[in-house]
């Protein structure tokens, strides 16, 4: 369910879509938004005890190493926003603020802990032709994250792997995930993109 939001759009194949939704790969790219102190500050009263990965996150995907891409895509690049929802039973799913509801921007994902603070998602995106309502790719989002020690934030690298229906791979995108948590006490949280 990612990629950049408005910003990578079919220049792979006809077909080629990323995340949950449409791939739109053209500049002028957007950038990444710094996580904000006050928000940190804000997410932290409410945190829940002892550091856990369970909760409602707002997340950034950014581009790095993609620099080599057709077309080039910058380090620093916004791919995806949105939030996520880690839950305790291992499951996930995610809203993706870059991707149109026509083309899907609601995925879902599964976790595991790998260490102390350090977890792994794996995570299924479907994406669909807008203009026909057909499935146009099939993705697979990996994430490897490291929840800070008061459990307000995370920070890691993902890999973004664009198959066509067949099961052919299409396109990969690499760079990494940065995520505050949000709680009751939240607003609009001001590192998300608005149109």
């Amino acid at each position: 369910m990612y990629v950049l939001p408005a910003l990578l759009a079919a220049a792979l194949a006809p077909t080629a879509s990323a995340g949950c939704g449409e791939l739109n790969l053209q500049a002028p790219f957007q950038f990444a938004q710094q996580i904000t102190v006050k928000e940190t500050k804000q997410a932290s009263s409410h945190a829940p005890s002892g550091a856990s990965i369970v909760g409602l996150w707002k997340f950034q995907l950014i581009s790095q190493g993609n620099t080599n891409h057709n077309p080039p895509i910058p380090d620093g690049a916004l791919l995806d926003f949105g939030y996520a929802e880690w839950h305790s039973d291992g499951t996930e799913i995610m809203n993706s603020g870059g991707h149109s509801p026509a083309s899907e921007n609601f995925c879902l994902g599964v976790w595991g802990q790998t260490g102390y603070l350090n977890f792994e998602l794996n995570h299924f995106p479907i994406s669909y032709d807008v203009a026909s309502g057909n499935i146009a790719n099939y993705l697979n989002l990996r994430e490897g994250v490291t929840l800070s020690p008061s459990g307000d934030s995370y920070v890691g690298s993902f890999t973004l792997l664009i198959y066509d229906t067949k099961g052919n791979q299409l396109d990969k995108l690499v760079g990494n995930v940065a995520a505050t948590r949000l709680t009751v006490d939240s607003t609009l949280p001001s590192a998300i993109p608005t149109n």
